[in-house]
């Protein structure tokens, strides 16, 4: 009841809804585009490249802000606090948060893609590697609860927004630069155990690898993943490549409901 209540009211939200045109707009138009300006190919071409770097600059922004106000403005409402007087634990409430923000995003990038894919119907077909959807939803299902863990520590949502904002900028710019200038200053060897590091600790580069790896194209990263990816490749390095990705998933939800017991929501 709880999650249907949640997805149905993030579906009537106007931001939800603009947020799904504009991954219309934008799918529809880099395909169409290169579609008719490139020839059809298969691998990893211009236009993959440019639907995936825009996934993974767009989707982690909205995914973080919503998720983060949404449960800051329960808790600075008191909505939460009317949610406590229902039989509903707090594992409860924040996996009907998490589970509503997963399927309004899922919604919408079945949205764009359904609405990309009609119009290159039309104009002689497109297509995506089925790798891609997978790494799609990989990053819904780790921004959201992301999300969630930001709102469950801002004090209310204009602040839930500008933490939002500074973990989207941090992610997506500042720690790659950081890497870059800490480059111009230490030797090779030890510039390319960092870029190894860094690739586990920051969730957007890790699920740009993870494409990569999952559609046989890694090789386009350079010489200095060579030993990662023989590892991944390996078995033991397929239940380590598991074991990352849903550990980016449940860690965030695992410290949001410690953040919330110790705020004293949960007596």
């Amino acid at each position: 009841m709880f999650i249907s209540f949640e997805w149905k009211q993030m579906l009537r939200s106007r931001w939800l809804q603009l947020v799904t045109i504009l991954f219309i707009f934008v799918f529809v138009a880099i395909l169409m585009i290169q579609q008719m300006s490139l020839p059809e190919s298969n691998g990893f071409t211009r236009q993959t490249a440019s639907i995936l770097n825009v996934l993974l600059f767009l989707l982690p922004l909205f995914t973080l802000t919503m998720g983060s106000m949404n449960v800051a403005g329960d808790v600075e409402t008191g909505w939460f606090a009317l949610l406590k007087t229902y039989p509903m634990s707090l594992n409860q409430y924040i996996f009907g948060k998490y589970t509503a923000l997963c399927l309004s995003f899922t919604f919408i990038l079945a949205c764009a893609l359904g609405v990309a894919f009609t119009f290159g119907g039309i104009f002689g077909g497109v297509s995506l590697p089925i790798q891609f959807i997978g790494v799609a939803l990989a990053l819904i299902f780790i921004f959201s609860a992301i999300g969630i863990l930001i709102g469950s520590v801002a004090k209310n949502r204009l602040h839930a927004l500008a933490l939002s904002l500074v973990v989207w900028a941090l992610l997506l710019l500042l720690l790659s630069y950081a890497l870059m200038a800490i480059g111009t200053v230490i030797p090779g060897h030890v510039l390319q155990k960092l870029t190894i590091l860094f690739l586990h600790l920051n969730p957007v580069e890790w699920l740009r690898f993870s494409y990569f790896l999952l559609a046989g194209q890694a090789t386009v990263l350079g010489p200095t993943y060579f030993d990662l990816i023989q590892f991944y490749e390996s078995i033991l390095g397929k239940v380590v490549f598991a074991l990352v990705t849903l550990t980016w998933a449940v860690m965030p939800l695992l410290l949001t409901k410690y953040r919330l017991k110790k705020r004293g929501v949960e007596k």
